[in-house]
């Protein structure tokens, strides 16, 4: 089973795609649109102080009632943020998110962020690697 690291190496974008708290939530919304991704790693002063996603803009933003405009992220952001390391196992992931019921997962390596992994990302890899178990077996039976 991969690591994290090397899912990580894999990805389109290697840099990590983050917004600061104090930027309004308009902002990232944008940025998520443009990337095509659904959370956003929220950075101040290079640490990870919370993660921004699409379920935080649907309950925190519009279910308030409240504007994207003037909403800055660290009013409506998640702050307990539970992340991983590179050297973590693809399946250990998958199980703490599942757990967790979060979508989005942090890698980082003391306090700096290496990058951000969905569940959709981990699963696209566990799928893989069941593909290749079962080649790898009929290979071995059909020898």
């Amino acid at each position: 089973m991969k690591t994290l690291q090397q899912i990580l190496n894999d990805k389109k974008h290697k840099e990590v795609i983050s917004i600061a708290p104090n930027r309004p939530v308009f902002d990232a919304l944008v940025i998520m649109a443009e990337y095509r991704i659904g959370a956003l790693a929220v950075i101040q002063d290079d640490k990870l102080v919370g993660i921004f996603s699409e379920r935080d803009y649907a309950r925190e933003v519009i279910l308030q009632g409240r504007s994207s405009k003037t909403t800055q992220i660290h009013e409506v952001m998640s702050s307990k943020v539970i992340t991983a390391t590179p050297e973590d196992k693809v399946d250990e992931c998958v199980n703490l998110m599942s757990e967790k019921r979060i979508r989005h997962l942090p890698v980082i390596q003391g306090d700096k962020v290496l990058g951000m992994l969905s569940i959709g990302d981990l699963v696209k890899e566990m799928l893989a690697y069941q593909q290749r178990l079962i080649k790898q077996l009929e290979n071995y039976i059909l020898s």
